[in-house]
C-alpha cells in the first residue's frame, strides 16, 4: 500500500529532507583529489549526528557506514574507505538520515577537474533525468510516467539507465512502495496522488547499463567499465505540483 502523507507528515518529512541536503553539502565541500572517502564518510556522520538526526544507512542490512560513497565505475553502495580521490573521477555520494522517526535520503554526483568531456554529458544529463522525472510527480499522473521521463531523456544523449536499483517510497520507513523505475514499462503504474513521497533516483552509465556486484557484496559497478553518474531527491507530489523535499528552495 501506498502512504499518503497528510500536512503535519510533509513538515516532518520536510525537515529531515532539508537536514539530508546540509549534510550533503557539508560532504560535497570536502571532495579534492587526494582526499579518501573515508574522510567524506566521516564528515557525513558527524553533521548528521550534529543536527540531531541518526544515520539511516549505517546498520541498515548490515552496511557499515553513514554514507555510501562511488567513483567511477561504481554505480552505488560504495563502502568509504582509504582510496583517495584523483583528478578525472565522478564521485556519487549517497546520504540517508532519520529524524524523529522520519526518513530522507538524497545523492549527488560530481566530478573533479580536469574531467573527460563525456563524463561532463554523464553528469549534466544524469541530472536533468532527475529534474525531468520530478515534473511528473503531479496528482493524476501515473508513476510510469516519472520513469518514462527520465529514461527518455538518458537515450536521448546515448546512455544507459539501470534497471537493477530504483527509486522508492519513503516516510516513516528508508524504503516503502512504491518502486519508482527509471526505465518505462507497459504498465504506467499506481496513478499518483496528494501526499505520496517518492525518493526519485537515476543512475545512468556511459554504456552497458549491466550491473556486477562485488566480493564486498555492497558495491553495484558496471559490467563493462564504463562510467555511472547517480543523483537523487526526495519529492512530495502536492495539488500545487512536485515539492523537492531535498532542496532548500524546494
Amino acid at each position: 500500500m501506498i502512504a499518503c502523507r497528510d500536512g503535519v507528515e510533509l513538515e516532518k518529512l520536510r525537515a529531515a529532507g532539508l537536514l539530508v541536503a546540509d549534510v550533503l553539502d557539508r560532504v560535497v565541500e570536502r571532495v579534492a583529489a587526494g582526499v579518501t572517502t573515508l574522510e567524506l564518510e566521516r564528515v557525513a556522520e558527524q553533521r548528521i549526528r550534529e543536527l540531531g538526526a541518526r544515520p539511516a544507512f549505517k546498520g541498515y542490512r548490515g552496511y557499515p557506514c553513514a554514507s555510501c560513497i562511488s567513483i567511477n565505475e561504481e554505480i552505488v553502495h560504495g563502502i568509504p574507505s582509504e582510496r583517495k580521490l584523483a583528478p578525472g573521477d565522478i564521485v556519487s555520494i549517497d546520504i540517508g538520515v532519520e529524524l524523529d522517526g522520519y526518513y530522507s535520503d538524497v545523492a549527488t554526483s560530481v566530478g573533479i577537474e580536469p574531467l573527460a568531456p563525456e563524463r561532463e554529458t554523464l553528469l549534466r544529463v544524469t541530472r536533468e533525468a532527475l529534474y525531468h522525472g520530478i515534473e511528473q510527480a503531479r496528482p493524476d499522473h501515473f508513476l510510469g510516467d516519472i520513469s518514462q521521463a527520465v529514461q527518455e531523456h538518458v537515450e536521448r544523449y546515448g546512455f544507459s539507465v539501470v534497471r537493477e536499483f530504483v527509486g522508492h517510497g519513503i516516510g516513516t520507513q528508508l524504503h516503502e512502495e512504491p518502486q519508482v523505475p527509471n526505465y518505462a514499462s507497459p504498465v504506467r503504474g499506481p496513478k499518483l496522488r496528494p501526499g505520496m513521497v517518492l525518493a526519485i533516483e537515476p543512475m545512468v552509465t556511459t554504456g552497458s547499463p549491466e550491473v556486477k556486484i562485488r566480493a564486498d557484496r555492497w558495491t553495484a559497478v558496471t559490467a563493462d567499465g564504463g562510467c555511472a553518474a547517480h543523483f537523487e531527491h526526495c519529492v512530495a507530489v502536492t495539488e500545487n505540483g512536485p515539492w523537492i523535499l531535498t532542496a532548500p528552495e524546494g
